[in-house]
């Protein structure tokens, strides 16, 4: 919905303002000039990005229309997961875990969290973990170390998505400056016409500059900011399980490791020793 709301607000102020001041917006329509400019940027974008890199950028594009997936529901729930998770570990052990770690899509335990449940790599990453434990893997710092290598390179996935759109961002503005050359090229071969010729001629060379500027701080640069924020939103949902993980392989009780992991979210999104109380005091282990 942001996407769609800052797209008609750049449009809007952009050519209304234009059109108010008396400009006329039929100059603005210089489609060569835009094949020129966002042709070439993503011909550059190819050239530049893998496969994978591009097919992910798509992807992350068409989720900006959608809500942040990383309100404080969702962390008062990873919490509460984590919280009934660490619960049946000290009150079962760890062999009662088993069943839940193999099959976390069939677990009764990780059901009761839906939206942990349909986070991929969140239930992987958890699950991972915990079966290491379950193989006697108890050293904390040592397992610390390899989650940091883990959430290390989960990162450099994600900052190839947003780097590589604000890389065709930078772009763009000297992609414009091509254009409008081009265009001055175009009008120094009609030198001989009326002004009014050259003066259109030179109109839309300058629209070269324009689109090149817009279509980067516009559009194209907020897009590689808003997708690098969401990824930023997921990394703290990561740690905040990372967080939590350590504190239980240090021997606190439930209620201790997800007080730590409580602690490293954002204000924002952090919710209050009152509200995670509440909703894990509502909390029953599985049959």
């Amino acid at each position: 919905m942001n996407l769609i709301v800052g797209i008609l607000m750049v449009i809007g102020c952009t050519l209304g303002g234009y059109a108010i001041m008396g400009g006329h917006l039929a100059v603005l329509w210089q489609p060569f000039e835009f094949v020129i400019i966002f042709g070439s940027a993503c011909g550059a974008y190819v050239i530049a990005n893998p496969p994978i890199v591009r097919k992910r950028v798509m992807k992350e594009i068409a989720s900006l229309t959608k809500k942040q997936k990383f309100a404080k529901k969702d962390f008062i729930e990873v919490l509460s997961m984590m919280y009934l998770t660490f619960k049946m570990a000290k009150t079962k052990g760890m062999l009662a875990m088993e069943s839940h770690i193999e099959n976390p899509h069939e677990s009764s335990l990780f059901q009761q969290f839906p939206g942990f449940i349909h986070n991929h790599h969140a239930v992987l990453f958890l699950c991972d973990y915990l079966r290491l434990v379950s193989l006697g893997s108890d050293k904390p710092y040592e397992i610390e170390a390899l989650m940091d290598q883990e959430l290390e390179a989960h990162h450099e996935e994600d900052h190839a998505v947003s780097h590589s759109l604000q890389t065709m961002s930078d772009g763009m503005p000297a992609l414009g400056i091509v254009a409008a050359v081009l265009g001055v090229i175009k009008t120094m071969g009609a030198i001989t016409e009326p002004p009014e010729v050259l003066g259109h001629l030179i109109g839309g060379a300058l629209v070269g500059t324009f689109l090149g500027v817009w279509l980067s701080y516009g559009y194209i640069g907020p897009m590689a900011t808003a997708i690098a924020a969401r990824h930023a939103a997921e990394a703290k949902y990561m740690n905040c399980i990372k967080v939590g993980l350590i504190a239980h392989l240090h021997g606190c009780a439930p209620s201790i490791s997800v007080e730590y992991a409580r602690k490293a979210l954002m204000s924002d999104v952090r919710p209050s020793f009152a509200e995670l109380e509440e909703a894990t005091s509502a909390l029953s282990l599985p049959s």
